[in-house]
């Protein structure tokens, strides 16, 4: 997820100091992804210096509020209208690894799926349990809900791995 157009779209909601758009951008995710403090100053600075939000002075705590501007909110608009492309996700490392313990001498692979299986199941389980301690509204089940299919497709497709291995080598 771009944290820029994260930002962007919580600063449309108000003026926000640098906190609490880490706060609610951690609520937003289910906190399933972590922001450090200076990523989120970073990010404001670079869009400060792009015409996407107007620092305001600071207050008698030294936060300085962020407010979007019209470039920002056009900025925001257009990622919110643009589909996300499979080729702008980062590769798979997974994937890769397959890739690689298929063609490495002296690498089971079967081992190599059986480790992954194991692991991805854990994550399902940890993740069904968040869902039902879960109280963060319907962006946080959204995307602890991507999560889930996320690591059930992924235990579908490592089946897949094992059947097609299986196939090979009968």
């Amino acid at each position: 997820m771009s944290i820029r157009h994260g930002l962007l779209a919580l600063l449309s909601q108000g003026s926000r100091y640098g906190y609490q758009l880490r706060t609610e951008f951690e609520a937003s995710t289910g906190a399933t992804w972590p922001l450090n403090i200076g990523q989120v100053y970073t990010t404001l600075s670079r869009m400060e210096r792009d015409g996407l939000v107007a620092p305001g002075e600071a207050d008698e705590q030294g936060r300085v509020v962020y407010t979007i501007t019209e470039a920002g909110r056009a900025e925001m608009e257009r990622w919110f209208s643009t589909p996300v492309a499979q080729s702008d996700r980062p590769r798979d490392e997974l994937v890769i690894k397959l890739a690689m313990a298929v063609t490495a001498p002296g690498v089971d692979v079967a081992e190599v799926v059986q480790a992954q299986r194991g692991a991805t199941m854990r994550t399902l389980q940890e993740l069904t349990r968040a869902k039902r301690a879960a109280d963060g509204g319907t962006a946080q089940r959204l995307v602890l809900d991507s999560m889930i299919f996320q690591a059930e497709a992924e235990q579908r497709w490592l089946n897949h791995c094992e059947a097609v291995l299986n196939e090979v080598n009968a």
